[in-house]
């Protein structure tokens, strides 16, 4: 499902992201990327997405070459994506219901059908009962439970989530996870960065980076 083919990414001449990395993920796999701040594990997600492109190398996911598609096909490549970020960018001014409705009335669901869909998926994160409460008024583990579930109301084929325990206390990280794991188990391919060993354990498999190189895998 998703393809590194000696994938480097250079910001400038002492600016280097990611060098020569190869890996594949199958579909419906849940894999970790692992490693200190800086290791590169957020560009590698957000060349999946599009997000940052190969300087050389490249990457394909189901088949598209992220360094060859056009502006016009991002919003098609992140239909079948949900992203998980550290900062939920979540919008203060609307209740939780709201902010998981949108990515679904952006791409042309009636409002019936997304607050439907959107009631699901904060059912499956358990937060169904705080629907209409405001971002601000949930604690941060809450709140980037309600990333997940606005991530995955589109029923994405896969889940990129970058640090999505950081700076949550060890309950709600585990929250957090337990959620990911859910949607993994029911065929939805997963990539989740990290620097806390806690999560690692007990992970199927693990890509560790360091400077922007792939230094270990584990399985």
């Amino acid at each position: 499902m998703i393809e590194f083919r000696s994938v480097s990414k250079q910001y400038s001449a002492h600016a280097i992201a990611l060098r020569e990395v190869s890996l594949d993920i199958a579909k419906g796999e849940l894999v970790y990327l692992a490693g200190p701040s800086g290791a590169g594990k957020s560009t590698l997600l957000k060349m999946i997405a599009a997000i940052e492109r190969p300087t050389s190398g490249s990457v394909l996911v189901n088949g598209q070459d992220i360094g060859k598609l056009r502006k016009e096909g991002i919003p098609f490549l992140r239909r079948n994506l949900g992203l998980i970020f550290q900062q939920q960018k979540l919008l203060n001014d609307r209740n939780i219901l709201a902010n998981t409705m949108l990515p679904l009335l952006v791409t042309g669901a009636s409002k019936a059908q997304a607050e439907q869909r959107a009631r699901a998926a904060l059912d499956k994160v358990g937060l169904l009962e705080r629907a209409k409460a405001l971002p601000l008024e949930l604690s941060g583990g809450e709140q980037q439970r309600v990333s997940i579930a606005r991530a995955i109301v589109n029923r994405p084929q896969i889940i990129l989530a970058d640090e999505p325990t950081a700076n949550l206390d060890r309950a709600s990280a585990d929250k957090v996870l337990d959620a990911l794991r859910a949607f993994h188990a029911v065929g939805v391919t997963c990539m989740i960065s990290t620097h806390d060993e806690y999560v690692l354990d007990g992970a199927a498999r693990v890509i560790h980076l360091d400077h922007g190189q792939l230094v270990q895998e584990q399985s």
